[in-house]
């Protein structure tokens, strides 16, 4: 398992009784993880906020506030599903986007699939030789997060492109410009709805979405990465597909799959958090 253990300003401090409770700066909310099955160690802890079909508070929180990530500053607040803007979880997997990109000195275009609130996105652009992201997301309301996130990180000189797009329709369209990227990120959801409606299931869109987006990897591309969260698709499955497609696009198969996880500050345990499948042009960065 990789783990996300280089955060300062967030923690999860207790999880158990399919529970979490976490520390956004000075900020402690308890919100639902069916992963947590086991007990918690301090399960009457106070918290500021938590959520159980909704958000209640316990003291009056700012509309938003700040999180620091070594040199990136994310937005977070509670929105209506509780999540929080942010996937702490992901940072193992910013940090190792940065340190491929930074093995490279060619200028290099980024693509982000379900991009959520831009993290990602901002995490790239940050690398000096990265001169393009697209970001896509079928949101608008994120999208506008995350143009909010680029504004936080003094990017707005960057070529940094938010487009509120069904992911299948702007890859078909990205592949009859010809467009290519040293760097595709992806993030589907298990279920999902585009901005027009169009449905989204992972277990029966995988196989096509992966087959979409290395056919827009440039021939000098530096790495693709899936994220998936869906407990009954095996990270092996998600790594054979992708075997496939690379080999057909003659790629090498040099991937891998993780899981990745969130330590708990107070048990020696640490948070399942779902799947990594990384693709890398030089096995020894993977």
């Amino acid at each position: 398992m990789r783990i996300s253990n280089r955060w300062q300003d967030f923690e999860v401090i207790d999880a158990g009784n399919g529970m979490k409770t976490e520390r956004y700066k000075d900020i402690v909310v308890r919100r639902p993880d069916p992963v947590a099955t086991w007990k918690p160690v301090a399960p009457s802890m106070g918290v500021d906020a938590f959520f159980d079909t909704e958000w209640h508070f316990n003291k009056t929180l700012p509309e938003s506030w700040t999180l620091t990530y070594g040199d990136m500053l994310l937005k977070v607040r509670p929105t209506s599903f509780k999540h929080t803007g942010v996937f702490p979880e992901q940072a193992v997997n910013w940090d190792w986007m940065r340190n491929v990109i930074q093995s490279s000195s060619q200028e290099v275009r980024i693509l982000n699939l379900f991009g959520y609130t831009g993290a990602a996105t901002i995490a790239c652009a940050m690398e000096p030789n990265v001169t393009e992201v697209v970001h896509i997301d079928a949101l608008k309301s994120l999208n506008e997060w995350t143009r909010e996130n680029i504004s936080l990180n003094q990017l707005d000189h960057k070529m940094i492109r938010t487009i509120t797009e069904d992911v299948m329709k702007f890859l078909n369209r990205e592949k009859r410009r010809g467009r290519t990227y040293h760097g595709i990120i992806m993030d589907p959801p298990s279920f999902g709805r585009g901005p027009k409606g169009e449905r989204w299931k992972i277990k029966d869109q995988l196989a096509p979405l992966l087959q979409s987006a290395v056919e827009l990897l440039d021939k000098e591309a530096l790495f693709l990465s899936v994220n998936t969260y869906t407990t009954d698709l095996k990270p092996e499955t998600v790594r054979h597909s992708l075997d496939a497609v690379l080999q057909s696009a003659g790629f090498p198969t040099t991937t891998h799959s993780d899981e990745i996880g969130l330590p708990i500050t107070t048990m020696d345990q640490t948070l399942f958090a779902g799947v990594t499948t990384r693709w890398c042009y030089d096995e020894n960065l993977l």
